[in-house]
């Protein structure tokens, strides 16, 4: 475990212990909150902590956030904290699958926000039997904001040290999820809603909330399956275009992992990652318009056949164009064979005319090319050969930025084999090199190689 991240679990489980002694001091539950209450609260908690959905950065989001937060409007901090404490436990938890320092962070995530929130809401909505009344509302919503807040950024935070990744990119990737934010904000107000029907009926009525919760994890469940179906169109449309050379296998995956790579050690932001993903995947796409006598050829091209193979840039854009959730990723697409010297194509931009991310996608199209076994060039080069190459062709082919940026991922370091198809998927990473300008004419532009 990582020494950052181990400070990380122990200031937190720390904190969240010492949170519940100081509730138990300050804030001790009213008296007429039995136990009974206790193991409601906790049970509806275990249930709604059930099969969490999986976000795509990992994070795991529950339910239980509005249970929690009932019984925090209703007896306050301490009994919110052990609430949290106990209802947050997970079947994987107890069939061992998390290990004894993982469980502990788990339900330090849930203790500490608890607290503060059943704090905030006592000092914010006043001391006494819950009221159900515009200020305890807005009592609720804070305090509910406020769960949410501390939830997310200590989840963010480990996420980020497990993953070497920054922060930012984390939290914003967590919660950018079409409407996950929002809905995790509006369980507090139905939390509100809860503890006013359990105050004045009975335990029975509030169960009747049970169907929002479910219906917002469904919710939740829906908006990550739609996403991963995309993803996985989006594969589907990348392999059609590599299947049709057998030596381009999985070359639009390889490139996506590096240009992701790449994209990460440029601080880009989770938005531009995904473009990456999708771009990276996509990028050749347009070659489905080139014949196959063009594409497949293992001889120079010819002046007509080059004209050709570069126009597949273009007809990549046309293709994805009607796709409105796909915009971003069209500069991707059209310019990734821009030159940061002009001598490229499709429009000849310049340096920083040519967006960003079709820059970095350049170098890991070359990389993954010049680490690959090609029909015209069986021997790829090492990452060191390759990585030497790129280095030679800096400020000429390839943007300074993004060289000086790929040469410190694992793929320039030859810790992974772009050229050897892999079995899992994983996060993201160029042939014989012509001697001279005339070397390269037969050849697409990128170190004499014919990326396919």
């Amino acid at each position: 475990m990582k020494p950052a991240l181990k400070t990380l679990i122990g200031l937190a489980v720390t904190a969240s212990a010492i949170s519940l002694a100081v509730a138990a001091l300050l804030f001790p539950p009213p008296a007429d909150f039995r136990i009974r209450d206790l193991v409601f609260w906790t049970v509806v908690a275990l249930l709604a902590s059930h099969a969490p959905v999986r976000l795509p950065t990992g994070v795991l989001l529950a339910v239980a956030t509005g249970p929690i937060l009932a019984c925090s409007f209703l007896a306050g901090p301490l009994a919110a904290g052990l609430v949290a404490a106990l209802g947050t436990t997970e079947i994987r938890e107890v069939r061992g699958r998390v290990p004894w320092y993982g469980t502990a962070y788990n339900h330090a995530l849930a203790i500490l926000p608890a607290v503060s929130a059943g704090a905030l809401y006592q000092q914010l909505a006043g001391a006494g039997a819950f009221e159900a009344t515009p200020r305890s509302l807005i009592a609720a919503t804070a305090a509910g904001t406020l769960f949410f807040l501390a939830n997310s950024t200590m989840a963010a935070a480990a996420l980020a040290l497990r993953q070497e990744r920054s922060f930012r990119s984390v939290y914003i990737a967590s919660w950018s999820t079409s409407g996950v934010a929002a809905g995790t904000l509006a369980l507090a107000p139905l939390a509100w809603l809860v503890a006013h029907v359990y105050a004045t009926v009975d335990w029975w009525a509030a169960l009747l909330f049970g169907l929002p919760l479910l219906t917002t994890r469904a919710a939740y469940q829906r908006v990550v399956e739609l996403r991963d179906m995309f993803t996985q169109t989006v594969r589907s449309l990348a392999s059609a275009v590599d299947a049709k050379d057998k030596f381009t296998s999985g070359h639009s995956e390889r490139v996506q992992r590096i240009a992701v790579d790449i994209g990460r050690q440029m601080r880009c932001s989770e938005s531009e990652l995904e473009a990456l993903e999708w771009g990276g995947l996509l990028h050749d796409i347009g070659k489905i318009g080139v014949p196959d006598a063009v594409l497949l050829k293992q001889d120079r091209l010819t002046k007509e056949e080059r004209i050709l193979m570069n126009q597949h840039p273009v007809k990549g854009e046309e293709i994805i164009k009607p796709v409105q959730k796909l915009a971003p990723e069209l500069p991707i697409i059209r310019h990734h064979h821009e030159w940061y010297n002009g001598s490229g194509y499709p429009d000849h931009l310049v340096g920083e005319e040519i967006p960003k991310l079709a820059r970095i996608l350049h170098v890991a199209d070359a990389f993954e090319a010049m680490t690959a076994a090609r029909p015209y060039r069986m021997s790829p080069l090492t990452p060191a050969q390759a990585m030497a190459e790129i280095r030679r062709y800096t400020g000429i082919q390839f943007d300074p930025v993004a060289v000086d940026a790929f040469s410190k991922t694992r793929w320039a370091a030859g810790i992974q084999d772009p050229g050897r198809p892999t079995e899992e998927r994983v996060v993201p990473m160029l042939g014989q090199v012509a001697a001279s300008r005339a070397g390269q004419a037969g050849r697409e532009p990128g170190l004499g190689t014919k990326s396919h």
